[in-house]
């Protein structure tokens, strides 16, 4: 693959660079992250378009030194969209970049914004979060294994208040589960009951499950991160690759995959590259696609 190429989406013409430097230890290039990118756009872009996005920048691969960018850099092109979000502590706006089309998310991982950490809000109400999370963190010897036991766990509570739930890898070590609301609520609401059902799990598996914040505690345990319900947080998104020793990447799971992997004590089951991805994505579609759309409320 040439270094340097120009690469033309509709009417706009994008300037790629570096593209055969090696950003993953198995040799995965630049210019196969740009690849996997836009093969994974159309089921990608719906998840992040209208959201502000923080980037995970990696000008040298995922081995090298890293930094996180809210702000949307001032060399974007004149097309590129920001959304303006106050910062009470800053006392200024930041302009944050809106992944919102293929040139959009292509110029991005020319800046090599490996991962993608979108706000949990639309931009049309940033203070109505969509979707409630809770991101199980296992504290070693704990590992994916011990995160499935616990997320089938809060897959059994959540649905005794009726509530849908869909799990995802986090593409590094843990597990995410989502539950979509797309109906008016606030970040105080969605914190307070993911607080109070990791509480009740704790209390349910202390030699499992921890939902205080203290590292300490954590060790063998799986702890139940509910405070990503923050308007000031982001969380990895859907489909975003990882910088990790291998292209891995937040893969959508189904219910039946993680009590597969609970029932054979095998983690490899969902242990999942970007290729592997892409895969998935042409034989089932998007499995997080419901976390669009289901209409869902908070239960009192």
């Amino acid at each position: 693959m040439p270094s340097k190429t120009i690469l033309q989406v509709g009417d706009i013409k994008l300037q790629l660079s570096n593209l055969d430097k090696a950003f993953y230890a198995d040799g995965f290039s630049k210019g196969e992250v740009i690849d996997y990118y836009i093969r994974i756009a159309p089921a990608l872009l719906p998840h992040i378009k209208d959201r502000p996005m923080t980037m995970k920048r990696y000008p040298h691969g995922a081995e090298g030194k890293f930094f996180y960018q809210k702000s949307c850099p001032a060399n974007k092109p004149a097309w590129f969209n920001t959304l303006p979000v106050w910062s009470e502590g800053r006392g200024e706006h930041i302009h944050y970049c809106l992944l919102d089309s293929l040139p959009a998310l292509i110029w991005a991982e020319n800046m090599a914004a490996l991962e993608l950490h979108p706000s949990l809000s639309r931009a049309a109400d940033l203070s109505c979060p969509s979707v409630m999370v809770f991101d199980l963190d296992p504290g070693p010897p704990a590992a994916l294994i011990e995160c499935a036991e616990v997320a089938l766990m809060l897959r059994a509570i959540l649905n005794s208040y009726g509530l849908a739930s869909y799990p995802k890898t986090s593409g590094s070590k843990g597990l995410q589960v989502y539950v979509p609301l797309n109906t008016p609520c606030s970040y105080e609401q969605t914190k307070r009951v993911s607080h109070l059902l990791a509480k009740s799990l704790e209390t349910h598996r202390p030699d499992l499950i921890v939902a205080k914040m203290k590292k300490t505690l954590r060790t063998g345990k799986v702890f139940i991160d509910w405070s990503q319900n923050d308007e000031h947080k982001t969380t990895i998104s859907v489909y975003s690759l990882r910088a990790k020793d291998k292209p891995s990447a937040s893969a959508p799971v189904t219910w039946q995959e993680v009590e597969a992997l609970y029932n054979q004590q095998d983690p490899h089951l969902i242990d999942f590259d970007c290729r592997q991805v892409l895969e998935r994505f042409e034989k089932y579609g998007d499995l997080f696609a419901d976390v669009l759309t289901l209409k869902q409320t908070l239960p009192t």
